[in-house]
């Protein structure tokens, strides 16, 4: 059975802040610790996989390389579209074109011309194209932009060849849009955080696909779940050493004070062992909302990996590296 690391591109994508780059990082090292020669492609003007990886300040839509067999490269739409529009204008330098009234209105007026060129330049990617190490890449990991202008720029091929019908352009859209409709050679994955709105972006992104491409999720990761601590039986118990806690406040106001040290001492402990009945039982409601969100999405027959919450400041490579290796037990 074909893995979803078994083609040319795998495009990640899903709504805002629910974790896409730290996936497509973890997808990217786990391809690459399997053996395939592996770029993450960042979508935009900033770069944050090199920071990952300790290295500062890397050249923009330049490949770096991270580590064995793992590279990354940011491409920024506007500058990519600017350097097809120099290339099609001949001597003409990027800094004229770039103040050109020209450039800003073709840039505004044609429709998915900037998503489309950046979709070229991630289709040569996949084909080992200029600059690609070591005779080019086994997988392509799309970091896209979320859902919305993720289905715009996957759909740049359709919209851009109806006006783009001859010419260079025309050929490469027709070559992007094989590449995106290819069962064989591409794959899509979302990211979802357990959440009603985010569930639900990724069930509109597997629409969006389908209506666009004829195509649907191969996986939905569901990022950052709390563990099912207590059992229901464990629960009940706790719910009744919370209900003893109050009614023990309510006996205890009715003492007279015989000893206010140990009355204190007493009223303190209470405090804290309700206070932490009290947690208890927000995390587990929490984490039974968040597995009543993936019931969702198995409902629709997806393929869902989870992916525990990871505890702490700040999301180090170690911590990556560790996603990448549950990645690796679901997928």
């Amino acid at each position: 059975m074909q893995s979803v690391l078994d083609r040319k591109l795998l495009v990640v994508t899903g709504k805002g802040g629910v974790g896409k780059t730290t996936i497509a990082a973890a997808l990217g090292l786990l391809a690459a610790r399997d053996g395939r020669r592996t770029i993450v492609v960042e979508v935009g003007e900033e770069s944050r996989l090199p920071e990952l990886f300790g290295i500062a300040q890397p050249q923009p839509g330049v490949e770096t390389r991270l580590q064995e067999r793992l590279s990354s490269i940011s491409i920024d739409p506007d500058r990519a579209l600017l350097e097809w529009l120099q290339a099609l204008g001949g001597r003409v330098s990027g800094r004229v074109l770039a103040s050109s009234g020209t450039f800003q209105y073709f840039a505004a007026a044609a429709p998915g011309a900037k998503e489309l060129v950046t979709m070229v330049k991630i289709w040569q990617l996949t084909r080992g194209g200029r600059g690609a190490r070591s005779g080019g890449y086994d997988l392509v990991v799309l970091d896209a932009p979320a859902t919305g202008h993720a289905l715009g720029m996957l759909d740049s091929p359709r919209t851009f060849g109806a006006i783009a019908r001859v010419g260079p352009i025309a050929g490469h859209t027709r070559q992007v849009q094989e590449l995106l409709e290819s069962p064989a050679h591409s794959a899509y994955l979302a990211v979802a955080l357990a959440t009603e709105m985010a569930v639900t972006e990724a069930l509109e992104l597997q629409d969006g696909l389908q209506a666009r491409l004829g195509r649907g999720l191969a996986t939905v990761v569901v990022n950052a779940l709390l563990p099912r601590r207590f059992s229901a039986e464990e629960m009940t118990r706790i719910g009744a050493l919370d209900d003893g806690a109050a009614r023990g406040g309510v006996e205890r106001g009715a003492r007279t004070r015989a000893s206010g040290a140990a009355v204190a001492a007493e009223a303190e402990r209470r405090a804290v062992t309700v206070s932490a009945m009290r947690a208890a039982r927000a995390v587990h409601d929490r984490g039974r909302f968040q597995h009543n969100q993936l019931a969702r999405l198995r409902r629709r027959s997806f393929d869902v990996v989870g992916v525990p919450f990871v505890w702490g400041t700040r999301l180090d490579l170690t911590a990556v590296a560790g996603i990448a290796t549950r990645l690796a037990r679901g997928l």
